[in-house]
Order: C-alpha cells, then structure tokens, then sequence
C-alpha cells in the first residue's frame, strides 16, 4: 500500500450536488450573491482613475428550470479582478455582465451588477483660498438584459434649505423692532442705521435651516462611453445653489449665509429645481429625485419626490 501523498497517492473525488435533478423544478428570476468586498478603478474628477472600496452585489438568471443552481465560485472568482485595474465605463460593464453570462454554460442569459461606493472630490471653499474633500455615496445598477445594457446611477447630494415661511415671519419681526426703536427718531441717517442693524437689536428673528439631501436615480441611455457622476452632481448642486461645505473660514460661512439668503427653499422648490437640472440632461433616460428637508423647526421631516425624462434631441 502507497503510504499517502505519494505522486501514486490519488486525491479523493469530491461529490458535487449541483448537478442533482432540482426539486420542483422552474426557472428563476436572479441569483447570486450580495455584499462582495471589492477594488473599483473610476474616473477622477481629473481626467485620472482611483481606487475605491466598493461592495458589490452580482445575479444572474437561472433560465434553465431543471438546473438546480448556478456556477457561483465562477462568478466570485471572475469578479475579483474585474474591476481593478481598468476604469468603471459602460462599455466595461457590459464585457463583464456578458462574461458573467458565458461563465455559466447557457443556464443563464442575464446578469445584473449594483457596485455601490463612496465617490470623494475636492471641492474649494466660498470666499478663502481652502478646499476640502465631500463624500457622496454613489450606487451604479448594471444589467444586461437580451444582450442590451441597461444602466442606472443613484448618488445622494446634501445642502442647506432654508425656510421660505420662516424667513418672511423674521423679516416682519426685524421690521417691527426697527419701527420700535426709531419711533421717535427723526431724521434717521444711513450711518444710524447701519450701526443699529449691525447691532444685536439689528436682528430680532432667524429663519430656521437645516441640512437636506437630495437622492437622486437616472437611467442613462446607452450612448454614451463614460458614467457622468460628477456632471451630474456639479450640476444639481448648482441648481439648489447651498451645497454644503467642507473648509470654512469666516468668510466662507458669510458666503454660506448670503446663500441662503438668495436661495430660500420649500421641499417644492428643491425637488423642481433638482428636476429642472436633470430634464435638460440628453444622457438620461429617466429620473426619479426624492428631497428631503430634515426640520429643524418640526421632529418629522418634509419630503418631496419628482420623475421625469431627459432631454431630447
């Protein structure tokens, strides 16, 4: 008798259930695995690539209804470096979703992929010369469904709101406590008046604000070559003009109040003004926005959801 692990020693042929007859047999919809740690490599807003962590959830359909399972170590293996060393793009996705597929032996004929990750940039202060590094949690929705890809982006914005109602009631206090105070002054100089609103009598009531969020899904249409996050992002933090911010000198937060200021906000007028960015966008399909205004005045939070479609030729 060999004695074991010698070369003539043979390795035990391990059993393999997958190709058992599947009980109740009929095709299904997804399966896969979700929550997979993983390296992407997506575009910088420099023209460059970094690597983020991502988690990442990967399906595929069962269309052959008396398979029992599908080919999941192929999958995990194929995804491990799928995405390291070349750049996230449409085109990239669909080499992948279609490799998913023929990695299964014709069980399959769709796959799906949900890469979700933090996407950082650098954004400069208001008034000084600073700069400072925002986070928005991206999610990127890959699926390729008879042979055509179908991609969705979801990505989430905060800002300021500041209450439009609030705002008129303080400016009637203010003009109530100025009446007050200067009853009986005659005449009144612009050098008074700048002092005394300069002074704490200057202002009687604040408008309350608070930080909000936008959370925002579109689907692209398939003609494009890359995915256009940070368009996108520049451009509806743009439209409701308070994005909030990172380094803050003193100058920086006056610039950050006059904002405000200029830029007083229902739940009603984020969520239009987020739409009107994004129906002028000819790289959407659809989009779906909801806002959400989180009160500093109320314990609940107003809320408001708008769809719609990009732009045509």
């Amino acid at each position: 008798m060999n004695p074991p692990n010698t070369p003539s020693a043979l390795k035990p042929v391990l059993p393999d259930v997958a190709f058992d007859a599947a009980a109740a047999a009929r095709p299904l919809d997804w399966v896969g695995m979700s929550n997979i740690a993983l390296p992407l490599r997506i575009a910088a807003a420099d023209g460059g690539s970094i690597q983020v962590a991502a988690s990442v959830d990967v399906s595929v359909n069962l269309r052959d209804a008396d398979a029992r399972g599908i080919h999941m170590s192929r999958m995990y293996l194929h995804l491990q470096n799928a995405f390291a060393s070349e750049t996230v793009t449409p085109a990239g996705l669909r080499r992948v979703l279609q490799s998913l597929v023929d990695g299964q032996g014709g069980i399959s004929s769709a796959a799906r992929l949900v890469l979700r990750y933090e996407q950082l940039l650098l954004r400069p202060a208001l008034a000084s010369h600073n700069a400072g590094w925002k986070r928005y949690p991206v999610e990127i929705d890959a699926r390729l469904l008879d042979g055509h890809l179908h991609l969705g982006l979801r990505f989430a914005i905060e800002y300021s709101s500041t209450c439009p109602a609030s705002a008129a009631l303080s400016r009637q206090l203010n003009a109530e406590r100025f009446a007050d105070d200067f009853a009986a002054a005659h005449p009144l100089s612009t050098a008074v008046v700048s002092d005394w609103l300069a002074s704490e009598r200057g202002l009687a009531a604040t408008p309350h604000a608070q930080r909000s969020r936008a959370d925002v899904r579109v689907e692209l249409r398939p003609a494009f070559d890359e995915v256009p996050l940070v368009a996108l992002i520049d451009a509806i933090e743009q439209a409701l003009g308070t994005p909030v911010q990172t380094a803050v000198k003193r100058e920086d937060e006056q610039a950050f109040a006059r904002l405000n200021a200029e830029n007083l906000m229902f739940c009603e007028d984020a969520a239009r003004r987020v739409a009107a960015a994004l129906s002028h966008d000819k790289r959407i399909e659809r989009f779906d926005a909801q806002i959400a205004h989180f009160e500093s005045l109320h314990a609940h939070d107003a809320v408001a959801r708008v769809t719609g479609q990009g732009a045509r030729d």
